[in-house]
């Protein structure tokens, strides 16, 4: 028996909240990782991690977040919670790698391509794992074509989303990179949802009131990727570095003529005879002999 899907059941809103979180998410992990390329090694794991746990956080989110609009009809639907946590896993484990290889490889081509491969490849595993994690009396079936066509989607738009993000100085390119991963994972996920179609079993069919708590279980699950993704953004935000970009002094374009940063001085020049004569010039030229009447 073919079901009934309607992944709109609360109109806008889950896909507009489902997309600021992935944006959120996103934006957190980009800027990371620039931040990450313009400090020390012994700090570039720390920033790393913390942003392929926004990244992953944000992603999960999102996508439960979505499903929350998700219904079949007069079916109720629950999730095993190891599979949906092991989804949570995979997608900060996969994120992790892509930008652990962006993060210590630099913004070279192979790095933005290998690290945006293997994060799109974490998305849309991260999604389909979900997937597998409801339970209802029935199964998903998936058109391949339109399965390949989100994956592609992901790995173009996370690739696209880290040449952004580690090549383009700035908050506002950072914050725009945020976007188009935002605009990846939300995109991945109602593609990925146009391919699915639902076959019911025989008597499957529950009373329609039973099935009005089919997302209750959902709520308790998003509460601590959600406070994550709060927290990381007051990490952000008290990081002057994070939120400015690179300092002045920093920059050997903004350099002066004189080769220092603007503000800082010119070194006085210290005569080199007198009073205040540099030692090491008291030779650096013959003095004229004394006339005979100092002798």
């Amino acid at each position: 028996m073919q079901g009934t899907i309607d992944g709109f059941s609360y109109g806008a809103v889950t896909p507009v909240v489902a997309f600021l979180m992935a944006c959120l998410g996103a934006a957190l992990g980009l800027r990371c990782t620039a931040r990450s390329l313009r400090t020390e090694r012994s700090f570039k794991a720390g920033w790393l991690a913390l942003g392929a746990t926004s990244i992953g956080s944000g992603i999960w989110t999102m996508h439960f977040i979505a499903m929350i609009g998700f219904s079949v009809e007069g079916v109720t639907i629950s999730y095993d919670k190891p599979i949906t946590f092991a989804s949570l896993a995979v997608a900060i484990g996969m994120v992790a790698i892509g930008i652990f290889i962006v993060g210590y490889r630099g913004a070279t081509r192979m790095a933005m391509v290998t690290g945006g491969t293997i994060t799109g490849l974490g998305v849309a595993t991260m999604h389909y794992l979900g997937m597998a994690g409801m339970r209802f009396e029935g199964q998903f079936e998936y058109d391949t074509i339109t399965v390949a066509l989100s994956v592609v989607i992901a790995v173009v738009a996370a690739t696209t989303a880290f040449w952004a993000a580690v090549s383009i100085d700035g908050f506002l390119p950072s914050l725009g990179a945020g976007v188009v991963m935002g605009v990846a994972v939300s995109g991945m996920h109602y593609t990925g949802m146009a391919a699915l179609s639902v076959h019911l079993h025989p008597g499957a069919l529950a009373d329609t009131a039973s099935a009005g708590g089919r997302t209750a279980p959902l709520i308790p699950l998003l509460i601590g990727p959600g406070c994550f993704l709060l927290l990381a953004a007051v990490v952000v935000m008290f990081d002057p570095l994070m939120v400015m970009g690179t300092p002045d002094w920093d920059d050997p374009r903004a350099m002066n003529g004189a080769g220092r940063p603007p503000g800082v001085p010119a070194q006085r020049q210290v005569p080199r005879f007198g009073t205040h004569a540099d030692p090491a010039s008291f030779h650096s030229r013959t003095r004229d002999p004394a006339p005979p009447e100092e002798w």
